[in-house]
């Protein structure tokens, strides 16, 4: 049962506005999906990801907006109307129902006989054939929300809604089930909408991440665009870790902060003040070859994090503003004395006015 990624049916949302009272829940978001596409939105609780969801699904009307999932406008259509599958962080299943039961109950006007043969397709798929008799509570959370993912595809919807779904478990049945969800989601080819404001779930499973803060899709990317060249400082400060330092323009290419030169890599030289964003993996600890954007600094604190391991320090120029750098911990034995030089490679440098 494969299919390709063209065979997913589009997503498009325009320009949707939605207040409760003085607030402005949804203000102007705009996304495109494309057919068999798995797009997280991330961000912050209150930025309007599970509102735009609710929305999505018909659960909240919006203000202003259009939906379209494939080429029908499906803004004022009741929920059942819209063809999606949807699960929540709280699983929803019926206790007292058994699983056939439970991942049955979507699939109206199905004979009892088809909706056996599509429920055991459905258990076979998320790993739980010959579960069929169980109640929910003699199941595990893992399970239970696998149950839940079979129950939102028994109908086939064009459209699969992920609302938190791996928030109530634990980290490591998370992960694993994560990994099963994208590669089930991909064998299907389902275009899917997950909300998560967790950024290691978005990395691991999105083709896309919609970032939000504040009502707001603040940047629309792959994972290593908005790692790699976030749009707004939100973006650079909610995804992974970051060392921020203020400047002034300085002179031809260069910035200065507090009293160090630092060059800019082509335009990004050309603004007046605002802050430089560095990752701290960029850091080159005691590099081997002179390299630019090159000073001495003084360690503070090392922290072990098994395959990495972090590193506090100051620049001796501008000391009381602590920076972190990362690096493998077979490194660390080159750091055997406080003193150590550290580059700042001007391509890794990104500018916000």
């Amino acid at each position: 049962m494969h299919h390709s990624l063209s065979t997913g049916t589009p997503l498009r949302v325009q320009d949707m506005h939605k207040r409760f009272g003085q607030f402005a829940a949804l203000d102007g978001v705009s996304l495109d999906v494309k057919g068999g596409e798995l797009v997280c939105l991330l961000g912050p609780s209150g930025c309007g990801k599970t509102t735009l969801l609710r929305c999505i699904a018909g659960l909240e009307r919006q203000d202003g907006g259009v939906i379209h999932i494939g080429s029908r406008d499906v803004s004022r259509l009741p929920p059942q109307a819209r063809d999606y599958g949807i699960l929540f962080q709280s699983y929803a299943l019926f206790p007292n129902l058994t699983v056939e039961q439970n991942v049955a109950y979507g699939l109206t006007g199905a004979s009892r006989e088809e909706a056996r043969r599509r429920v055991g397709e459905m258990l076979e798929l998320v790993g739980l054939a010959g579960s069929e008799k169980k109640y929910p509570g003699q199941l595990s959370g893992g399970q239970q929300q696998r149950v839940a993912m079979a129950r939102a595809l028994a109908p086939s919807p064009s459209l699969l809604l992920l609302d938190e779904p791996m928030s109530a478990l634990d980290a490591r049945v998370r992960e694993h089930l994560c990994g099963e969800l994208r590669q089930l989601q991909k064998r299907l080819g389902i275009t899917t909408l997950m909300v998560t404001h967790n950024q290691d779930e978005a990395m691991l499973m999105a083709d896309r991440i919609a970032v939000m803060n504040h009502g707001k899709v603040e940047q629309y990317g792959t994972a290593q665009e908005i790692y790699s060249a976030p749009a707004t400082p939100f973006v650079a400060e909610f995804v992974g870790q970051g060392n921020w330092l203020p400047f002034e323009r300085g002179a031809d290419g260069h910035a200065r902060v507090g009293g160090l030169s630092l060059r800019l890599h082509g335009e990004r030289a050309a603004i007046a003040h605002g802050r430089i964003f560095c990752r701290p993996e960029a850091i080159g600890v005691n590099p081997t070859v002179h390299e630019e954007n090159l000073f001495r600094a003084q360690v503070r604190e090392i922290t072990f994090l098994g395959n990495r391991c972090r590193m506090s320090f100051e620049l001796n120029e501008l000391p009381g503003h602590a920076l972190l750098a990362e690096l493998a911990p077979e490194r660390m034995p080159h750091l055997a004395s406080p003193d150590i030089w550290v580059s700042l490679p001007p391509h890794s440098l990104q500018v916000f006015a």
